[in-house]
């Protein structure tokens, strides 16, 4: 069976057999901001295929969200823009974050993620329904459910 073109970014199209006849209909996709090298996100887009879950994959360095797009999620996810930054990596450590954050404003916040897609928690699922900022893979299977 051959992969049908997507009908919209936002969009995938999902085959499912019936009676040996291929059915196609529209399943709305999740985009997993992800950074290639990193091993929790491979992990997490290795969980996502074994599951048969439609994502987009988006470089988060190459392609970092946008702060408009950051403050949907942090707002959809319920956590502050601090609980965003990625803590263990070299943009946060070299751009000493860890001081700078506690006098931060949520606006400076957001602005320093989308400016480096390194300083953001990843893997970064953004949905129509589903936010999640890194891979922990219970919380995942409730909201990808």
């Amino acid at each position: 069976m051959t992969k049908p073109p997507a009908t919209t970014p936002a969009l995938a199209q999902v085959a499912t057999r019936h009676l040996g006849l291929a059915v196609w209909y529209n399943r709305a996709v999740i985009t997993v901001y992800q950074y290639p090298k990193c091993s929790t996100c491979r992990n997490a887009l290795k969980w996502l295929a074994a599951k048969g879950i439609a994502h987009e994959k988006v470089d988060i360095v190459t392609t970092p969200p946008s702060r408009a797009q950051l403050e949907k999620a942090a707002k959809a996810a319920g956590i502050s823009p601090k609980k965003m930054f990625n803590t263990s990596g070299e943009s946060y450590r070299a751009g000493n974050f860890k001081a700078k954050l506690e006098t931060m404003s949520d606006a400076d916040a957001f602005a320093a993620l989308a400016k480096d897609g390194k300083l953001i928690k990843r893997p970064l699922v953004i949905g129509d329904k589903t936010t999640l900022v890194g891979f922990k893979e219970d919380e995942w299977a409730r909201a990808l459910r």
